[in-house]
């Protein structure tokens, strides 16, 4: 179980949480995905489908490891296409929304010079907190 943080007085966070208070657990962490499929091919070069792909195969790493994606509690995107980024904010939300419900965990986007694996547009970083034994 997972809980929002919010200092009072402080506007609700849209889209993300300023804090996640985690109860104990195996805490996962993913490596940076990037919006290849599982043989580590890009079957696009467009942002959404890559974001699309990069949430698909957070999700792939976290369900192997017995984890949902309200298990997540931080996730840190690097994205080196700002303008096609904040284009897409209603695609990339409805997207969001598809595959990881109404759960928004600590999140932090920065925007960089370029990605390692090109033709990456986005890499999302991830942990997650896995309740149980």
């Amino acid at each position: 179980m997972h809980k929002n943080i919010l200092p009072e007085g402080w506007a609700p966070a849209i889209g993300y949480a300023n804090g996640i208070l985690a109860e104990p657990g195996r805490t996962l962490y993913l490596a940076g995905q990037v919006g290849w499929n599982a043989q580590q091919v890009f079957e696009s070069e467009r942002l959404i489908p890559q974001f699309e792909q990069a949430l698909k195969n957070i999700l792939a790493v976290l369900e192997t490891a017995g984890g949902r994606a309200e298990h997540i509690v931080r996730i840190t995107a690097f994205c080196i296409a700002r303008d096609e980024y904040l284009a897409s904010r209603r695609d990339l939300g409805r997207i969001w929304r598809e595959l990881i419900g109404n759960h928004y965990p600590a999140m932090s986007m920065i925007f960089v010079a370029d990605l390692l694996d090109h033709p990456a547009k986005i890499e999302l970083e991830a942990t997650a907190v896995i309740p149980g034994a």
